[in-house]
């Protein structure tokens, strides 16, 4: 909401170009508990541990709004959430013992609506692009771009290659909130 809002003062610029809260019925057959949505996602989070809530939902990536519309718009791109952050689920799957302190807070992919140049056999071939985003945060306020293993990159970009048609290039991105946002749109 913060960044949805501005400030009090009116001399902050609104920052998202989308809303995280809202869209609720008029007549819903549940109670609304307020102020929960004044909270930061870091303050939910600690609120569901309180409440005992299993630790897989408490964790979960938030939805990925504006960078999975990107993705879904691609027929190529449908497939790449079982290839990314799929094999994230599982620290112990995406990092070596040691190399990791702690899982991406998210990780989505983006399809880029950019053709690079890429080898099918012996030929050229002019293919998508997919962007990879994974980032470490607190509060999703400010963020780092995730430094995950060279390896498990490799592994994951070789995958989305050979099984999505029609993808010659998987980029990962590296920028950190800010400047840029965590969201692709």
């Amino acid at each position: 909401m913060i960044e949805s809002a501005g400030s009090k003062t009116g001399k902050a610029h609104v920052i998202k170009s989308h809303h995280n809260v809202g869209g609720l019925p008029e007549h819903m057959k549940l109670g609304l508990v307020e102020p929960l949505r004044e909270l930061f996602k870091d303050e939910v989070r600690r609120l569901g541990v309180e409440l005992g809530l299993p630790r897989q939902m408490v964790y979960r990536h938030p939805f990925p709004g504006p960078g999975l519309a990107c993705a879904s718009s691609a027929r190529s791109s449908r497939n790449t959430p079982s290839c990314w952050p799929a094999p994230m689920r599982s620290s112990s799957k995406s990092c070596a013992p040691g190399t990791c302190t702690t899982r991406p807070a998210k990780a989505f992919a983006v399809f880029l609506p950019v053709k690079s140049v890429g080898v099918v056999g012996d030929a050229r071939a002019y293919e998508w692009v997919i962007a990879l985003r994974a980032v470490e945060t607190i509060d999703f306020m400010t963020a780092h771009w995730a430094h995950l293993p060279y390896e498990f990159l490799g592994r994951v970009s070789n995958r989305i290659i050979n099984e999505l048609r029609g993808v010659s290039r998987v980029v990962y991105d590296i920028s950190g909130k800010p400047p840029a946002t965590i969201e692709w749109e």
